[in-house]
């Protein structure tokens, strides 16, 4: 993984760099492989796909594409793929027996699952290289930043509080790059809050990231003196970074945020430091902001839905995917550049029960590696929490309460009271279509509260 993470990574720097007409050239040829591989070799794009020439078809032709959504994907996956060797059922049991390390399905395939935004399970499967191209466009302008300083002495060790296991994608990148040059140790957010400063503390990261709840409550460590790390950098992903928790991240270790958005499905990007503006790599994954209706909206203006299309993933096409999250471009947004733009996601906060806070990890962690559960909702309640699920028949409710219940205890909460319920449906708003996953019991004001 590592030389494969250095090849595509050095070959993605010099793009960091190229304007809107380079970039659309680049767009274009990589775009026409990826619906050739799709109607070639998947049952279910090349019925969707019949009526279009790859040879011929454009960037302004994406909109006349039909719209893929989770479900259909999931629905449909054996036929999605484009190797018939992987079905949903070998993938879910590669899943399973994948432990607490990276593990390659039949020596060559990333198996990856991602409750989203929208907390529907997703199940993305993509190529050793393909996936170090995902790996080097969420870490290239750090990457960039880091060289034109001067290389560091020795190894750069990052310390992530993100993901606990293997599953999830940032686990499995901090797993796969644990030597080298560049160290990503995991501290995940599943630790109890004073084990997870112990280790800190031993390792002394020259960088910090992670999730930013998690990264809230370390800066609180910090100022109570219990942590004491100096990161030259910290970074955040994978969940709504409020206002209040960038002041107080910034304040604890004296270094401005870098704010990151990466989406299994492919979708990445990265701030300036300080910034709340992302620059996404759109030369590896093209992305949609429209309404409701699937309609562009201009700049300024949040979306409904992303509509993305994978460059770079051949095994499992991603063509006008339907991702859940909501942005808005930015004003100087160059047409046809790089799309830059900020996230109007939903922060879906931590559990708190007196002293000890659980991050919403330690629950979706679990939630997600269950191939019987299909989507979920979570609301705390005063001793523990309250799951609905919507799942197939062969669900072991007791199993799941049990697991749970092992992880909130890990977390920190002693006696947790965990109750799980299937099902029809999860409640959604009526006019985005979101679900919140995560209720605290001081925001449960109904199944249509959420963030945005």
């Amino acid at each position: 993984m590592e030389s494969e993470y250095g090849n595509r990574l050095m070959a993605q720097l010099p793009r960091l760099g190229w304007d809107a007409g380079r970039l659309a050239a680049y767009q274009a040829g990589r775009l026409r492989p990826v619906l050739a591989r799709a109607i070639e070799r998947s049952p279910f794009h090349a019925r969707r796909l019949a009526h279009i020439d790859p040879d011929r078809f454009g960037l302004a032709d994406l909109g006349r594409l039909p719209v893929m959504t989770k479900a259909q994907m999931m629905a449909s996956f054996d036929e999605v793929v484009t190797d018939r060797r992987l079905t949903l059922s070998r993938v879910e049991n590669h899943l399973r027996a994948a432990g607490n390390g990276p593990a390659l399905l039949l020596g060559e395939y990333v198996c990856l699952v991602s409750g989203g935004s929208s907390g529907q399970r997703g199940v993305f499967v993509q190529t050793i290289g393909e996936y170090a191209d995902y790996a080097a466009a969420t870490l290239r302008k750090a990457v960039a930043g880091s060289l034109a300083a001067g290389p560091p002495p020795g190894s750069t060790v990052i310390a992530v509080a993100a993901a606990a296991a293997p599953v999830h994608s940032t686990r499995f990148l901090a797993a796969a790059l644990g030597g080298g040059r560049v160290r990503m140790v995991p501290v995940p957010v599943t630790l109890a809050l004073a084990e997870a400063v112990a280790q800190l503390n031993a390792l002394q990261p020259d960088a910090l990231a992670g999730y930013p709840a998690r990264l809230a409550q370390l800066a609180a460590e910090q100022r109570a003196g219990r942590l004491r790390i100096a990161p030259r950098s910290v970074g955040t992903s994978s969940e709504m970074l409020t206002d209040a928790n960038r002041a107080a991240i910034t304040a604890a270790f004296g270094v401005p945020v870098v704010n990151s958005f990466a989406s299994t499905e492919g979708l990445a990007g990265t701030s300036d430091p300080g910034s709340t503006v992302i620059t996404f790599a759109t030369d590896l994954c093209l992305a949609e902001l429209v309404d409701p209706g699937g309609d562009p909206v201009p700049p300024g203006t949040p979306s409904a839905k992303v509509l993305i299309t994978n460059l770079h993933n051949l095994t499992q096409p991603l063509i006008r995917y339907e991702l859940a999250d909501s942005l808005a471009a930015t004003s100087g947004t160059q047409p046809g550049g790089y799309l830059r733009a900020t996230v109007e996601g939903r922060d879906d906060g931590m559990l708190r029960y007196g002293e000890v806070g659980i991050h919403p990890h330690a629950i979706a962690t679990i939630l997600v590696s269950a191939p019987a559960v299909t989507e979920y909702q979570v609301r705390q309640t005063p001793a523990g929490i309250d799951v609905a699920v919507v799942a197939r028949d062969d669900l072991d409710q007791a199993a799941l309460a049990t697991a749970l219940a092992a992880s909130l205890r890990q977390a920190g909460l002693s006696h947790p009271q965990v109750t799980v319920r299937v099902t029809a449906t999860i409640a959604r708003h009526p006019d985005t279509g979101k679900a919140r996953r995560f209720i605290p019991i001081s925001n449960d004001h109904g199944p249509h509260s959420e963030h945005r």
